[in-house]
């Protein structure tokens, strides 16, 4: 089930998603994940949760992620959102972003269905402590 056609350093990858969360962080998403799922996933290599406080602000996290990512070099492959924007994916291949409103994140469970995936580190402060 590992991923077999991407040829983007994995350093480089794990990088990007650090810097995606704490983008989605800096910008007040809360109870931001990263989890690595290499070799449990077809699909991509990292998964990015984030709970937005509203619609407006989940919006705005997504266009600038989409501009971070096309400022590295990484394009976003597309984006999309339910009816309600409860929900907006942003899918960079390699890394795909979830950004929810509270009640669905807890519906859907995204951790719990990707529990078998690693939780990557990312809090800068955490850093800083280790460091």
């Amino acid at each position: 089930m590992t991923r077999t056609h991407s040829t983007v350093d994995p350093e480089q990858v794990l990088g990007f998603s650090i810097e995606v969360a704490r983008l989605v962080s800096d910008m007040k998403c809360e109870q931001v994940v990263v989890l690595d799922v290499r070799g449990k996933s077809q699909v991509c290599d990292y998964i990015i949760i984030g709970s937005g406080t509203s619609d407006r602000q989940m919006k705005s996290v997504a266009k600038a992620i989409e501009k971070f990512g096309a400022e590295q070099g990484s394009p976003h492959f597309r984006s999309n959102s339910d009816s309600g924007n409860t929900w907006i994916v942003v899918d960079f291949i390699e890394v795909v972003v979830h950004l929810f409103e509270p009640g669905q994140r807890a519906y859907y469970d995204l951790e719990n269905l990707w529990s078998d995936g690693v939780e990557v580190s990312w809090d800068r402060t955490e850093e800083a402590r280790s460091g």
